[in-house]
């Protein structure tokens, strides 16, 4: 596996013991190498894909940027586009489309004879794709400007902390960090070292411990679950997803911290969400901001009456839904959310305020937490589909759900793991929301910041899982 090896780590330590010895270029020298070598780790052959979609982007964006000429522009924004989304196409749905127009052929008696390739999909090649795309883009709105280095280019694609599993970066806040000089920073290598520890307490505590259980319940027929064992294994995958992709993003961002950069905020406790809006401000922030600003927006946003608002809103989460993976659970699972979000709109209305902490009453407070209660179960109704392996299994195991309650020791055994594992964690986001926290580091004395990470540090060492799990958002 990808980091399993001796060299892997060898190498990466010989990295940051070099990195801040060197010169600026040398560091971006360094990086673009450590990049492609983290990557290559992977499967080297797909190394080619990443260096096409620099190059196209890259020599097309300083084109669009020097050129006049309107229709030049869009033309050369399309063949950027136009690249991107062919690649991702043709790895990530080509079999999938295939394979459903070959289906619907034969139903209607017209044998369709479509071909079906072994296609291997690159791993985080949807995260790549849209960061170059939004380059593209910027560039051709006028919102930020092209680099005239393609090594710096190369180290905004590649960059190795969150090239497989994001943030997806703007180029207008990644780009100036990769062209500025970086030294040394003490206090930043101590808020990576916090937010490392915080990924890996997510990641092998949380994460690893309830894909265990998640996997037992889900590979389970559906005849042979109760209702209970199918809420409480719904309930560790809402953890294991959330631990697994949070903590990969912090780990992620600690990293990155370590060499001098800072990445966005990916997660900002999104199961204290109020309301399916709420939610999306919190869960997977790059690509929620990339649909609005790249799909939404240009759809037409909210400015066509409520009609084309909910038309854009369920177009969106759609398309967000494929994104996730060419199988019609993801597209469902899109559906649900597009329509969570415009009935929100259509009962609460678009100037709905959030309440903050000080103006908290008990009554308010007593609101919230059902509001939280909530919202947290319609978010879980969509994991099931997220995770379940067809339509059909995600309606067997609703079934279940609806018809037997039925308590086991299966399900007495999984809600104590997801308390131990997760509930540690709930406590801690819940004291960060009191606190209105915006970032994933607490503003509170080194010491307290210091007794949490051994305290994750021994989570992690005594309460491992009995098999380690890749990170899920790896497949996307």
């Amino acid at each position: 596996m990808l980091f399993n090896s001796f060299a892997f780590w060898l190498f990466y330590a010989v990295v940051f013991l070099l990195y801040y010895r060197l010169k600026h270029r040398g560091q971006n020298v360094l990086l673009l190498l450590a990049s492609y070598y983290f990557y290559g780790c992977w499967d080297w052959r797909f190394l080619s894909l990443i260096a096409i979609s620099t190059l196209v982007d890259y020599t097309l964006a300083l084109r669009i940027h020097d050129c006049q000429v309107s229709w030049k522009r869009k033309t050369l924004l399309a063949i950027s586009l136009g690249t991107n989304l062919g690649i991702l196409a043709f790895f990530k749905y080509f079999n999938f489309f295939a394979g459903e127009l070959a289906t619907l052929g034969d139903s209607v008696g017209v044998p369709l004879l479509l071909p079906t390739l072994n296609i291997i999909l690159p791993v985080g090649i949807s995260f790549y794709t849209f960061q170059t795309m939004s380059y593209s883009i910027d560039v051709y709105r006028g919102h930020c400007q092209p680099t005239r280095s393609l090594l710096d280019f190369s180290v905004y694609v590649s960059f190795f902390p969150q090239l497989v599993a994001g943030p997806i970066e703007r180029a207008s806040h990644f780009l100036p960090q990769v062209i500025q000089p970086r030294q040394w920073d003490r206090n930043a290598f101590g808020e990576g070292l916090y937010l490392v520890v915080l990924g890996l307490f997510k990641k092998i505590v949380v994460a690893d411990n309830m894909a265990v259980l998640v996997n037992a319940i889900f590979q389970t027929p559906t005849s042979e679950l109760t209702g209970m064992e199918v809420l409480v294994g719904v309930y560790a995958f809402a953890f294991q997803i959330y631990g697994d992709f949070s903590g990969y993003s912090a780990i992620a961002r600690g990293i990155s911290r370590w060499l001098g950069f800072d990445l966005m905020v990916n997660f900002r406790r999104p199961y204290f969400a109020v309301d399916p809006s709420d939610f999306w401000r919190r869960w997977h922030i790059s690509l929620s901001q990339w649909l609005r600003d790249y799909l939404y927006i240009p759809l037409g946003g909210n400015r066509g009456g409520s009609l084309m608002t909910y038309r854009n809103l369920m177009l969106t989460m759609l398309l967000g839904g494929l994104w996730h993976g060419a199988n019609w659970t993801f597209i469902a699972w899109g559906a649900v959310h597009g329509a969570m979000l415009c009935g929100y709109r259509y009962f609460a209305g678009e100037n709905a305020k959030a309440v903050t902490p000080a103006q908290w009453t008990p009554l308010g407070l007593l609101t919230r937490t059902a509001q939280i209660v909530l919202m947290f179960h319609f978010v879980c109704l969509t994991w099931l589909l997220f995770r379940a392996e067809s339509i059909g299994q995600a309606a067997g195991m609703l079934s279940v759900l609806a018809t037997n309650l039925d308590w086991s020791p299966l399900a007495s055994m999984t809600f104590g793991m997801l308390v131990f594992c997760a509930g540690p964690l709930m406590l801690f986001e819940c004291w960060e929301e009191w606190q209105s926290r915006v970032d994933d580091v607490p503003a509170v004395h080194w010491s307290w910041r210091g007794l949490a990470c051994t305290y994750a540090l021994m989570m992690c060492l005594c309460f491992p899982p009995p098999a380690a799990a890749t990170f899920i958002y790896f497949q996307f």
